[in-house]
Formats: C-alpha cells, sequence, structure tokens
C-alpha cells in the first residue's frame, strides 16, 4: 500500500478527483473490527449547487454544511430512512462538491458498502488526511485503472441536463 491521500489530491474539481479515486484504497481502522483495506471501483460526481442532483443545490443546510467545507472530508446522509451513504468532498471551501463511493471490489451498491464497512453518522465530517478511522490510500502503482463514464443512478428528480451527465465512473474489472 503507498502513501495516504493529502489535502492537495482533495481540493481539485470533483470531476478530476472522481476518476481519480478508481483503484485506490479504502483503508478501515475500526478497535472491535481491526484494520480493513477495501479497493475502489464505482464513484459517481456532485458538482455543487449548479447541478440539480447535488444536495448542494438547495442551499447551505446543516445537513450539507460539510460539503461547504474544505476538501478531503467525509458527507454521510441518510436514505429511505435507512442506508448511509459515504461521500468525499472535494474542491475548495465555499464550493461544495463530492463524490459518493457506489462500490467496492468486495461489494456493489452504496447501502450494502457502508454496512459492510461500517460507517454511519458519526462518521460525518470526517478527515481522510488525518483520521485514524478512515483514510484513502494510493493503489500499488499510482495510476488510473481503466474505466467508464456513464449516467449517474437514481436522480431522475433533477432532470435534464442533470440526469444524463455521464459523471458516474465504473473500473473496469
Amino acid at each position: 500500500m503507498q502513501g495516504r491521500l493529502d489535502r492537495t489530491f482533495f481540493r481539485r474539481d470533483v470531476l478530476e478527483v472522481a476518476p481519480g479515486l478508481l483503484g485506490k484504497l479504502l483503508v478501515m481502522n475500526d478497535k472491535s473490527r481491526g484494520k480493513a483495506v477495501y479497493t475502489i471501483t464505482e464513484i459517481e460526481a456532485y458538482r455543487g449547487g449548479d447541478d440539480m442532483a447535488c444536495h448542494a443545490s438547495k442551499g447551505r443546510t446543516g445537513r450539507t454544511e460539510v460539503m461547504f467545507g474544505d476538501g478531503g472530508h467525509v458527507y454521510m446522509y441518510l436514505i429511505y430512512g435507512m442506508y448511509w451513504m459515504l461521500n468525499v468532498v472535494t474542491s475548495i471551501e465555499e464550493v461544495p462538491q463530492a463524490v459518493l463511493i457506489r462500490a467496492l471490489l468486495e461489494v456493489s451498491g452504496p447501502g450494502r458498502l457502508t454496512r459492510l464497512i461500517g460507517v454511519d453518522r458519526s462518521y460525518n465530517g470526517e478527515d481522510l488526511v488525518t483520521s485514524p478511522r478512515i483514510g484513502i490510500y494510493e493503489s500499488a502503482d499510482g495510476s488510473i485503472p481503466s474505466h467508464t463514464a456513464g449516467p449517474r443512478i437514481g436522480i431522475d428528480y433533477a432532470g435534464e441536463p442533470w440526469k444524463s451527465m455521464p459523471w458516474r465512473y465504473v473500473m473496469n474489472l
């Protein structure tokens, strides 16, 4: 395992960070579960206030506050009252962007993913650069693997052009 991603990696536009997360290693350190390493294989980009599929398009709220902070923090939210979604905040302060981690090599689906790795609301705002509980590391060779891009899933409510933006990236396995 190579080095942990630093703040500079996350302080870029979400459309640069998102495909760059493919193949990276999500490392969890839990007192009761121990250390676990997972490979990120699918993500979706959400690009701030103008992106009608992004939570920040509704403005700054208690829920979205972490998205308006510095890149490299965790943004967690609950859907359907039962599934936590793990997101990585990107860009700089006051530019709310985030990447939803949709799948790992070990599991597909963002709800199943968070259950597998054991994250919940307590991770909201966690700093991926310094946290002892969660971090993202370079893959063995540090390259961006071959991948495909397509529309994001489950955002028909956003309308066009947002529901058709090719901002979902899937690593070719």
